[in-house]
């Protein structure tokens, strides 16, 4: 088959508004959108502005967001048979799981209200809309993971939570074995889903599959792992007429919509973590230390790249076709506005300006 060329959505920005606490405490606010996908940050011995395909402000809406970023034509390309991924990026507390989920209080039975939807709500209701449109000839199922001190544990499988183990082969590339796959064909039904893997309180119930959260000081639902949606999309093949033998002639186009909620990056002496939760948060800063190494190699030339590093972390190894391979991925920069975080906020700039730079060949 011809390969057929496709756009491949930058990194964007959301800046998001300050907190009464940081208000309370007099934080002043150093990150300005400039229009036009420009940032600037302006602060004592700071002052630069960095560029990228979309900015959205603090008064930004959640569905100016999915227009705006791309993520409608994201859904689309992967109905057309592509590996697509947004990964949402940035320091704890900064939105990422508001921008890809919405409000944290919802529930199946009390949802967030419709203006409140994140990426991924947004993206079932567009998906499911093609699906109708098309005639339902579209397959859809979905798995949920979770990385938490480098090990792998499934969402939606039920019992004790367990490791599951991350494989390889020449025709899969990474994998992980025995992972559930859940047949939905409903916005109800994919949502609750989503909702399994959420919990609202820390530490989660003995047995619990749910995704880790903890309390501290920079964060009250602070995600003590990355969490990996993805969503399998088959389009069935039309059956062909009885006297015509070569089925070979409508074939059917397998592509996957996956969302990625990092845990966010953190330094121990600002949250006042100590023992499990300054566990976990070096685990977190391990991981994403091993993305930022990988994105930083595949973001030179091809002629100049080195052996790039997917194997340092369970996270890279997931990602490594999203990132340099056959996929299209689209990264959601998440920052705070605030004087005191102005160090991870650069530093989630200078991130997303490398990956800028990365292309893949869909």
């Amino acid at each position: 088959a011809a390969t057929r060329l496709c756009p491949h959505p930058h990194p964007t920005v959301r800046v998001r508004p300050l907190t009464c606490t940081e208000t309370r405490r007099g934080d002043q606010q150093v990150v300005h959108s400039l229009g036009d996908g420009a940032v600037h940050v302006s602060a004592a011995r700071h002052d630069a502005t960095f560029g990228f395909s979309a900015v959205f402000d603090a008064g930004a809406s959640q569905e100016a967001v999915f227009e705006g970023s791309g993520m409608r034509q994201l859904v689309e390309l992967a109905i057309d048979g592509f590996s697509c991924t947004v990964f949402a990026f940035g320091q704890t507390g900064s939105g990422k799981t508001y921008t890809l989920m919405g409000p944290l209080a919802q529930s199946e039975t009390q949802p967030a209200s419709p203006a409140l939807l994140g990426l991924m709500q947004r993206s079932f209701t567009c998906l499911l809309d093609q699906s109708r449109s098309r005639g339902s000839d579209l397959a859809l199922s979905a798995s949920y993971l979770e990385i938490y001190n480098e090990q792998i544990r499934d969402l939606l499988s039920p019992g004790p939570p367990c490791a599951l183990p991350l494989r390889w082969s020449k025709t899969r590339g990474f994998y992980v074995e025995n992972q559930l796959n859940v047949e939905f064909e409903s916005l109800e039904a994919i949502v609750s889903l989503l909702l399994q893997g959420v919990v609202q309180s820390s530490p989660p119930p003995a047995g619990s599959q749910r995704r880790r959260t903890s309390a501290h000081a920079l964060n009250r639902h602070s995600s003590r792992s990355h969490a990996l949606l993805t969503i399998h999309i088959r389009s069935r093949a039309h059956h062909p007429p009885t006297w015509f033998l070569q089925a070979s002639a409508c074939p059917s186009k397998q592509g996957t919509l996956c969302f990625v909620d990092l845990a966010g990056s953190e330094r121990v002496k600002e949250t006042g973590s100590s023992g499990e939760l300054s566990v976990e948060a070096n685990s977190i800063n391990r991981s994403l230390l091993a993305l930022g190494h990988c994105i930083s190699l595949l973001a030179k030339p091809r002629g100049k790249r080195t052996h790039i590093p997917y194997r340092d972390s369970k996270l890279t190894r997931l990602l490594a076709r999203s990132l340099g391979g056959s996929g299209i991925t689209l990264m959601v920069a998440c920052i705070s506005p605030s004087s005191r975080c102005l160090s991870e906020t650069l530093s989630t700039l200078h991130y997303a300006s490398r990956a800028r730079r990365v292309t893949t060949r869909p």
